[in-house]
């Protein structure tokens, strides 16, 4: 058997606590250390018997680690990456991979230039209910595909906005939890040519966005919707929906609807309506679904850095792809402060 993949942690807060659950669950994982500044997350890696030190520079050098998970604040993802490429370590960067596109740019670059992988953490990619959806597309199922619909709809308690930079532009909805629908969107739909939107912050009134509604065009020409907020009550909201949520209960839900020529399906629930071959809307409607299995989306992107870090594998969300959807979700941010269309090849992707 292959020893256990050493995987250095950066970054411990909400979601680095969770990738830390996970490596020391895993069994071909271990952890190598954690980097951060607070005291919580040195008393974590106390905790848990590993190195700890407040300087990512100082850290990959002590620990020599086999791969690298970035969970830092996002404007400090680009720095670190670029901390493990030049050591040629993979990095799992979580999402999103850069704060501008521009840093995302240079990142994706040094890294192809230099052959080390980079991953992103749009953990939706990983999921059965996504990919079964592609499949089904790939394959034909649904026809042509020439809408989709997405809800992200949450509320989110109040004292996450004690926070500072939550409060403000930026910390809003949209780079915060649209940007994952904006991948499956992408992964599922093709690239978006373009995007208009309008925002509100009148549900908190604080000066970031609290509730975004979004009208999408893709290359493929298939229209789509995405409405979000993070202000109501809901199961509308893929990670309740799916049962995938590290720390959020479960309501299966659908929160994707992808309509076809031939059918339209539902995603987490994967039910299929279609009328008999040649029907229309004179005819009784047939329900069905996909039969997908359950498995831990988490488990199976720290399943894909083990397989790339040994070199069996390649990235399922590359540090391209994950520079397009962010590219992607800026143009939404700039389509509701400009109140025009914005293409999110503007932005330099």
């Amino acid at each position: 058997m292959s020893p256990p993949v050493r995987i250095a942690l950066l970054g411990a807060g909400l979601i680095g606590r969770g990738h830390a659950d996970l490596i020391g669950a895993h069994p071909e994982t271990t952890l190598a250390g954690i980097v951060d500044v607070t005291a919580e997350a040195e008393a974590l890696a106390e905790r848990l018997g590993v190195p700890y030190a407040d300087d990512v520079e100082r850290l990959l050098d002590e620990t020599a680690p086999d791969a690298v998970i970035v969970a830092l604040p996002n404007q400090l993802h680009v720095t670190a990456g670029l901390a493990c490429i030049r050591r040629g370590l993979p990095v799992l960067v979580e999402k999103p991979i850069a704060d501008t596109v521009e840093s995302a740019l240079e990142l994706v670059e040094r890294a192809e230039r230099a052959g080390v992988p980079v991953l992103v953490g749009h953990h939706r990619r990983h999921a059965v209910d996504i990919r079964a959806a592609r499949e089904a597309l790939d394959r034909g199922a649904l026809g042509r595909l020439v809408a989709v619909s997405a809800l992200c709809v949450v509320r989110k308690h109040e004292a996450y906005f004690d926070t500072a930079w939550r409060r403000e532009p930026g910390g809003g909805p949209i780079l915060i939890n649209a940007i994952h629908d904006v991948d499956v969107l992408r992964y599922l739909c093709g690239e978006i040519e373009s995007v208009q939107a309008i925002s509100s912050h009148a549900a908190r009134g604080l000066a970031v966005e609290d509730t975004v509604a979004v009208a999408l065009r893709f290359e493929t020409g298939v229209l789509g919707t995405l409405l979000l907020t993070d202000s109501a009550p809901s199961p509308y909201f893929w990670e309740i929906a799916a049962a995938q949520s590290l720390a959020l209960p479960p309501k299966p839900e659908d929160c994707y609807h992808l309509f076809g020529t031939r059918a339209s399906l539902a995603v987490p629930t994967m039910t299929t309506w279609r009328y008999d071959e040649d029907g229309d809307w004179r005819d009784p409607l047939h329900r069905g679904a996909l039969e997908t299995s359950a498995s831990s989306c988490y488990v199976a992107q720290l399943d894909n850095l083990v397989a790339v870090a040994r070199g069996d594998g390649e990235p399922v969300v590359s540090g391209r792809e994950g520079m397009l959807t962010l590219a992607a979700t800026l143009a939404i941010a700039r389509a509701a402060a400009e109140g025009r269309p914005v293409a999110p090849k503007e932005l330099g992707a």
